[in-house]
């Protein structure tokens, strides 16, 4: 209370000192000019406010002081008094108070500047601050040089993605379905997408004026790990100071405005790490607390429930972080597309023949190139690409995946070393990566001088090439920490340390495979891209590759254990639903309340990611023996969830089931628009030869299909669950029904097929080469294409087992069905028809048949009630 009371008593000198001030400059108008200042004032708008116009109209000198005093307070009014005095064409009065005030008052103080004017000096200390963004080498390029448009899919319309330009960002603030402003948006997406590019030309743009021009004044951005780790306590209020250009910034009027406040929060995925009990939420932004708390109060809303936030997320993560984010906007970023590639790599070299030699290399190693749509990996290889021209190598066409290309970066820094350094770089490598490690389990992203020295790595060249130096305000004196120039990069050395370690000094249990792998699932989300690298890892070339780079050698126990361990997954869950009985109970809107609960964490489909990263077909193989179903429920996919799934499904062992349940199979694709000269060429019908002769585009489900039919998949049972099949789907799961090796068994439940598409899988369960043997059906409705599947029933070789429960069967399609039955080439054993709704003459028809055919067993509760008609030969029949 003492503080204030002395600060506004200094205040009140000043205060009285403006008022004369004032009162001296209308003085000197005359009562032309005092009419014309008048009429100016009332335009001059401060904060959006201006003095109403009947207030003044009949104020003489004295009033027009306190009107001035009163609305602007005392020293902002003499700003406005000066440039008001200028706009009435009034300068020398103007000049002679701006002097007089500088012998009253001395100079003006930045906290005079009102906030629209003080918006102007914050959005210019953006530009400057923002206009280069360091690179992970901690090279500083241009953002507007480097940034590339990444491809962006909102939800609800999550298949069609749209580039990242300028009205691709105002989308993501405009009002939802009900027309209520959105508050919360979600960039998520895996690492190395873009993530926090994209959220750093957000702020970037903002300050240039190109996005949310009206509807924001001030844009902050804020790490999240920064923020996690920074010592003792702070307030949100301090947090904005801390990114404006002086201590002088008008905190209370930016506040007093939440709505038009916008918090971009990089990384809120740190918040899953384990934390104490946590105290009541912040709602006060001048109340000091943890950082914690602060953004914990933030993504909830209690603290400026009306400010806007984006934030950037590795993905849709369940449990606690869901809870505290207020019904996000979901944007997934879906990395580069096909165009955008090739530009990346013309804004890297900037050199058109690097560039063009670069691109052409990369684009001969598809596997590499496919790669490249993530930008964090793009990088990697432009950097690496870069050093190989710089020493005249011949470019590289080896590496297949990103631990290979992690792997590749990691060796050109070796290489850069002379070579009698390299001994002792390999021994600083084994620290840096048990430092690596050591963070990763620990849930620790930055690292004192004491970490660095007790590893002997104090200005070791490994520190200076991956770890960076930031100082931080302690209590007492700067704080030194250090961190990986990459969150990626802490975890592939991380895992790279499982196999760097030396035979004689074994890990303590905290840090074993066992500790890396071991838990549930949805508590070590921030392990998995450590366990993909692993897995990379242990690919037998990446092996040898280790041997030759670090000069050890890796022992075969380490692959084992991880074999084991993935086998060990499958123990104890045995296959879901045989015979497909639960469909059938199954009520038809089962799907729509699966989705409103919300993405979980598919865990399967991360193993499956693993196991891709390997590139080793046996490995794979040998690991899938342990799971013999697989089984993906409500799972997005993308087009590389459908790479990855589709690669293990071609290792696949004899006998091996996948289902997929509830699945969107739809993949974001960018939305394109044709040129003038196209559309009035498809107008005219200039295109309609070449468009016949142009083959179909393939499905989502194209790269499954095409594994399904390789000569070592093994996939013996395949099984579609309410995924809404469309035609295209259809034909080219019709194509691999012709030559899937091992497919014996296919389930189609509830996907929504259309007439055309039952008739054209029809047309491939009939096909000679076709080797399913049970066929189970539960679509309603149909009549048609249902009648023409089944007459096709004859001309199915293998078929022993046909299950339509749960379909609508008309009295023509039963007659179709006995009609076929009689046929000498109908090998079926079994017809399952259990929840079928038959007439009595329908009954009639199939006892008759189940009658004279012994061998065929006909499933339907009315049957075995039923009269049987008299035995009559087949051959009669």
């Amino acid at each position: 209370a003492g503080q204030l009371e002395a600060s506004c008593s200094s205040m009140e000198p000043r205060a009285a000192a403006a008022r004369e001030l004032l009162l001296g400059a209308l003085e000197d108008l005359s009562q032309e000019q005092l009419k014309r200042f008048r009429h100016k004032l009332r335009d001059e708008r401060v904060d959006g406010r201006s003095i109403p116009w009947g207030r003044l109209e009949r104020a003489d000198t004295l009033d027009l002081v306190e009107q001035l005093v009163h609305f602007y307070g005392p020293e902002r009014a003499l700003d406005v008094a000066k440039k008001t005095l200028k706009r009435a064409d009034v300068r020398d009065v103007a000049a002679r108070l701006k002097e007089r005030r500088l012998q009253s008052l001395g100079p003006s103080s930045p906290a005079l500047l009102s906030v629209s004017e003080y918006k102007k000096k914050y959005r210019e200390h953006v530009l400057r601050q923002h206009a280069k963004v360091k690179e992970r080498d901690a090279r500083s390029v241009k953002i507007n040089k480097r940034f590339t448009k990444l491809l962006i899919a909102e939800e609800p319309e999550a298949e069609r993605a749209r580039r990242s330009d300028t009205h691709t960002f105002n989308r993501l603030f405009g009002r939802d379905e009900e027309g209520e402003r959105r508050l919360t948006v979600a960039l998520q997406g895996p690492a190395g997408i873009g993530k926090t590019m994209a959220a750093r030309k957000i702020l970037y743009d903002w300050a240039a004026g190109k996005l949310y021009h009206s509807q924001v004044d001030f844009a902050f951005f804020l790490s999240c790990r920064e923020l996690l780790e920074r010592p003792g306590t702070c307030s949100l209020a301090d947090l904005i100071l801390d990114q404006c250009p002086d201590r002088e910034a008008p905190v209370q009027q930016m506040l007093a405005q939440s709505e038009r406040l916008l918090f971009i929060l990089d990384g809120v995925d740190e918040m899953l790490a384990p934390e104490p009990a946590e105290a009541a939420p912040c709602r006060d932004p001048h109340e000091a607390a943890s950082g914690a708390r602060v953004l914990g109060s933030l993504l909830s809303k209690e603290l400026l429930p009306a400010a806007r936030l984006l934030v950037t997320r590795r993905g849709a993560t369940p449990g606690r972080l869901q809870a505290r984010l207020c019904s996000p906007q979901c944007a997934e970023v879906c990395g580069f597309s096909d165009k955008d590639r090739k530009k990346y790599f013309y804004k890297f070299f900037q050199d058109e023949w690097k560039a063009e030699h670069a691109y052409r290399s990369v684009k001969e190693n598809e596997m590499l190139f496919s790669l490249c749509f993530v930008p964090g990996v793009c990088w990697i290889v432009c950097t690496v690409l870069r050093q190989q021209l710089q020493r005249g190598q011949d470019l590289w066409r080896t590496s297949k995946t990103t631990t290979a290309v992690y792997l590749l970066f990691v060796a050109s820094v070796l290489r850069s070393a002379p070579a009698a350094d390299g001994a002792q770089l390999q021994r600083e490598l084994r620290k840096l990566c048990r430092l690596a490690c050591d963070g990763v389990l620990g849930g620790r992203a930055r690292f004192s001088e004491e970490d660095l020295e007790r590893l002997q790595l104090c200005g070791s060249k490994v520190q200076t090439q991956f770890l960076s130096k930031k100082e931080m305000p302690g209590v007492l004196e700067t704080e030194v920490t250090y961190q990986f120039i990459d969150q990626s990069f802490q975890e592939f050395l991380a895992a790279l340390s499982y196999l760097l370690e030396d035979e004689g000094a074994p890990r303590a249990p905290a840090g074993s495979i066992e500790a890396l792998l071991q838990g549930d699932p949805e508590l070590r989300g921030h392990l998995n891209l450590t366990t993909r690298f692993l897995f990379g890892l242990l690919n037998t070339e990446r092996m040898c590759e280790i041997k030759r780079h670090f000069g050890c050698t890796v022992s075969e126990r380490v692959k084992q254990r991880v074999l084991r361990w993935v086998q060990d997954q499958g123990q104890g869950r045995p296959r879901a639903a045989p015979e497909g009985t639960e469909e059938i109970l199954a009520p038809q809107d089962t799907e729509e309340s699966e989705e409103e609960e919300g993405e979980q964490l598919n865990y399967p489909l991360e193993l499956l990611y693993c196991l891709h990263e390997t590139q080793e077909d046996a490995f794979v193989h040998q690991a899938l023996r342990g799971l013999p179903e697989l089984v993906l429920e409500r799972v997005h996919f993308s087009r590389m969830d459908l790479a990855v799934l589709s690669y293990c499904v071609r290792c696949c062992p004899a006998g091996q089931a996948l289902r997929l349940v509830s699945c969107r199979l739809a993949t974001a694709q960018e939305k394109k628009k044709k040129s003038l000269m196209k559309r009035l060429q498809g107008s005219l019908g200039g295109s309609s030869s070449r468009a016949t002769t142009r083959k179909s585009p393939g499905s989502p489900l194209r790269p499954l299909c095409e594994a399904m039919t390789d000569r070592q998949c093994g996939l013996n049972s395949l099984t579609l669950s309410r995924c809404k099949l469309p035609d295209s789907v259809c034909r080219d799961l019709s194509e691999a029904l012709r030559e899937a090796p091992a497919l014996a068994e296919l389930g189609l439940f509830h996907n929504g097929l259309s007439e055309a598409g039952l008739r054209v899988l029809s047309e491939g369960l009939a096909s000679p080469q076709c080797r399913v043997q049970t066929l189970r059906v539960q679509q309603p409705g149909l009549q048609e294409a249902l009648q023409y599947m089944v007459g096709k029933l004859q001309q199915i070789p293998a078929l022993t087992t046909l299950d339509l429960s749960g379909c609508q069967l008309s009295g023509p399609t039963v007659t179709c069905l006995c009609t076929t039955l009689k046929c000498p080439g109908c090998h079926l054993q079994t017809l399952r028809l259990t929840s079928v709704e038959l007439s009595e003459q329908a009954l009639q028809e199939l006892q008759a048949v189940e009658t004279a055919n012994p061998r065929l067993v006909i499933t339907h509760p009315a049957l075995d009630a039923h009269p049987k008609p008299p035995t009559v030969p087949i051959s009669a029949l």
